[in-house]
């Protein structure tokens, strides 16, 4: 028995590597001593055999397979014709590199060999692969392929997973870690909005979390060792789905997972800041050279399908009179889209809306000192449009059965390569000849009947227009937060975390997606008032403060507000604007309030920091208990303001509102240990709390 360690900065994992037999993790804590001894310290987790147990224990380990008594599911399924392989794979070497470790296995009987890569990198997360490979003669078809086999350590007790619906999404559930596991699959040809490849473990206030970074189907497994056949501890599982027959290898070709990542905290702002240091350093193409996130109108709730060049010309008017920076042109530009049962596949400019083109309406915009985006949805097509017409074998369908729509529309077959290549000349027509600076890359539908190859075929059309653009920022939508993964973040700059904009509801979301995504790629926007979703009412002071904590935009028709509002909202994107570099470099913590229905963000960076609590409820008391903040240098002194304007009802209980506007002088001490009283009776109340070091 060997023993390899991989260091982070705060953390140590100890392989325990045993040549012909198998690899496991024998520590994930905590980093150790450089001086540890690692046999001792693999000694000291070893379990004697019990009764009802082979008489060799099996370890599962990093490549779980069913040999040697293990009863738990194995990380490969594979099947040669109608025979199912059993594998017995045994370690033959391993390579180690600074942060890396890769495991060879080989079943030479079988005819397969695998290989487990495990590399840790910024944020102290750990991305995981597995590697197939086929050394028989027959075609061998993979029917599972799991990206991470984790053994975990037994502390952990508790375990929250995410559900969700349409406008509802990223919904947390803790529960404890029980005999009958935890299992998780989606099945509509993307992640979903149940959340199927995000989950959270529970050690007390210690936190270890995984995601599979795949924007296609996905399914998670948590197996307890509940019949003593292992050691005790639970194995968490995650891997893309595979369609029968999608994944065939020929002899001597192999296949590899998507990565899954994982890491350990300890707590969850601890996580979100490691989440949030690798999808910055390592997801996100060239995050390094993004200049400033700028704020967004989009022109959905403001006009709909009621689309005009007078009709854009006055919202861009309007939405520059904000200090809005970038315009964004959504749903019905094209084609004869005059409502949402037609048109889809059909992307050229429609006269009916423009009949100047597009161009006139992009100068007016850049004139105003806005630039431009547009709104597609490239991976669908209506019935009713030119391109169906001309090609109805171009969808996912079975021969000979009925196309069922779901929201009057079909979904295109991503793994034909001439459907990507019509995709591909279209938007790239459309790019060329115009300055398009955003593309909102929207995705409505489920994808029925399943097919083999959309994801990569999805991946492929990406990956060759912003190879053509490299200059263009995308976001990726799918009726909000369907397709959200760091598969497809590694190709775009955005999210469209849900289509509700309802302020209270997006305090749970945004909070949510924010364990895993920086709030830099978290569209944030103000929505109108009734919330055409909820149907709540809400203040714009609320409303504005709530949109300041992610990538700001606004999803309303200024004509519609009065003077006071407009000129609330231009004063919250002027805060967003002077915070902004602070929002999306910075380190994002969590803070707790006595009362559930206060919700506190804060963010800090270099010598400031920004904070957001916001009470959605009738407080049980008049005087809540000061807010708390984190993150603070104890020994520094700070100068806290509350950032204007202040919510209009809450605003007369505040003491000595001159004294917040000219600022407090705390220590990082008394802020994190006292913290500040703030009027949080009323509902839909929020306060911008703005800090920064004087010495």
């Amino acid at each position: 028995m060997e023993f390899v360690r991989l260091d982070g900065e705060r953390l140590t994992l100890v392989f325990a590597l045993e040549m012909g037999g198998t690899a496991d993790l024998a520590y994930l804590g905590p980093r150790l001593p450089g001086s540890e001894d690692l046999a001792s310290l693999a000694a000291a987790s070893a379990r004697g055999r019990h009764e009802s147990q082979p008489d060799m224990p099996p370890r599962p380990g990093l490549l779980p397979e069913r040999k040697l008594g293990w009863s738990g599911t194995p990380a490969a399924a594979l099947r040669r014709g109608d025979a199912r392989v059993e594998t017995d794979l045994r370690m033959t070497g391993w390579d180690v590199q600074a942060g890396a470790l890769a495991v060879r296995f080989a079943d030479r009987l079988a005819g397969v060999e695998a290989t487990v890569s495990w590399r840790i990198g910024a944020g102290d997360v750990l991305r995981c692969g597995l590697a197939l490979g086929n050394r028989g003669d027959a075609p061998l078809e993979i029917e599972r392929c799991a990206a991470l086999a984790l053994p975990v350590p037994a502390r952990f007790t508790g375990l929250t997973s995410f559900s969700g619906r349409w406008a509802a999404e990223m919904q947390e559930h803790r529960r404890p870690i029980t005999p009958d596991g935890f299992a998780r699959a989606s099945a509509s040809g993307k992640p979903g909005f149940a959340g199927a490849g995000w989950v959270l473990l529970h050690a007390g206030e210690e936190v270890l979390a995984a995601h599979l970074a795949w924007s296609g189907d996905q399914w998670l497994t948590l197996e307890p060792d509940s019949q003593g056949a292992a050691d005790g501890r639970a194995v968490l599982m995650m891997g893309a789905g595979c369609d029968p027959g999608e994944v065939v290898l020929a002899a001597g070709e192999s296949h590899a997972s998507p990565e899954a990542v994982f890491t350990l905290a300890p707590d969850r702002s601890a996580l979100a800041q490691a989440f949030h240091a690798h999808v910055r350093g390592a997801v996100l193409p060239a995050r390094a050279t993004w200049s400033p996130r700028k704020v967004h109108l989009n022109s959905w709730e403001a006009l709909g399908f009621n689309l005009s060049e007078p009709a854009l010309i006055a919202l861009a008017d309007d939405a520059a009179s904000l200090g809005i920076e970038r315009f964004v042109l959504d749903d019905g530009w094209f084609g004869g889209r005059r409502d949402d049962t037609t048109s889809l596949g059909d992307w050229t400019v429609s006269p009916q809306v423009v009949p100047n083109g597009l161009t006139p309406l992009i100068d007016r915009v850049h004139a105003l000192g806005m630039d431009f985006g547009l709104w597609v949805e490239p991976e669908m097509v209506s019935p009713d449009s030119d391109l169906y017409r001309a090609h109805p074998d171009w969808c996912l369908h079975t021969p000979g059965r009925e196309r069922p729509t779901m929201r009057g529309q079909l979904a295109l077959d991503m793994a034909r390569d001439d459907v990507r290549d019509y995709l591909f000349e279209r938007l790239d027509a459309l790019l060329r000849d115009h300055a398009i600076a955003y593309l909102k890359w929207d995705h409505n539908r489920d994808l029925f009947p399943s097919a083999p190859g959309q994801t990569r075929g999805f991946y492929a059309l990406l990956d060759a227009l912003r190879a053509a653009h490299p200059h263009v920022e995308i976001e990726s939508c799918s009726s909000g937060g369907g397709r959200i993964d760091f598969g497809v973040l590694t190709r775009t700059h955005r999210v469209w975390p849900s289509d509700n904009n309802d302020a209270i509801e997006r305090l749970r979301i945004i909070p949510a997606w924010s364990q895993f995504l920086p709030l830099e790629v978290l569209g944030s926007h103000v929505g109108p008032s009734p919330n055409p979703i909820t149907g709540r009412r809400m203040s714009m002071d609320f409303r504005a403060k709530v949109a300041v904590f992610g990538h700001m935009g606004v999803e309303a028709d200024p004509a519609r507000m009065t003077e006071k509002e407009r000129d609330c909202l231009a004063a919250h994107i002027a805060i967003y604007k002077q915070w902004r570099g602070v929002l999306h470099e910075g380190r994002l913590h969590r803070l707790a309030h006595p009362d559930p229905n206060v919700t506190g963000m804060m963010v800090s960076h270099a010598d400031k920091a920004l904070a957001l609590v916001a009470q959605t409820a009738f407080s049980p008391v008049f005087d809540a208990a000061p807010v708390r903040l984190a993150g603070l240098d104890p020994q520094a002194r700070y100068r806290v303001t509350l950032a204007e304007p202040w919510p209009p009802r809450a605003k007369h209980y505040l003491a000595g509102a001159d004294q917040w506007r000219t600022g407090l002088t705390l220590s990082g001490a008394a802020l994190m240990g006292h913290g500040l009283a703030l009027p949080l009776t009323h509902p839909e109340t929020a306060w911008i709390i703005a800090l920064e070091k004087i010495a």
